[in-house]
């Protein structure tokens, strides 16, 4: 289970860009927990299945150094806001880097 401090985060806006990272790297075993939290957002929000893109990088020389990436490429209508707010919460993260 999430609890505060677990996971770091770091929010990116540019013109129609919003990315979030969630490094979850002292806590690989909460990876599941994570994408659950992005699911059941995206169906609150009723957002399409492709958005936003969700995409999981490690660091080869360190598998337990992980983190997601969930970026907005075209947030014309800035849904991404919203969205990084509810998933934070669900994710006991009070603020980003």
């Amino acid at each position: 289970m999430v609890k505060e401090g677990d996971i770091k985060a770091k929010v990116r806006f540019e013109e129609r860009y919003a990315g979030l990272l969630l490094d979850y790297s002292k806590h690989t075993d909460l990876k599941e927990e994570i994408l659950n939290k992005i699911e059941e957002v995206k169906k609150e929000m009723e957002l399409p299945a492709n958005t936003p893109e969700v995409v999981e990088n490690c660091d080869p020389s360190d598998p337990q150094k992980c983190a997601l990436y969930i970026e907005f490429q075209d947030d014309y209508d800035r849904v991404s806001g919203e969205f990084f707010d509810k998933l934070l919460k669900k994710l006991c993260i009070k603020e980003c880097e």
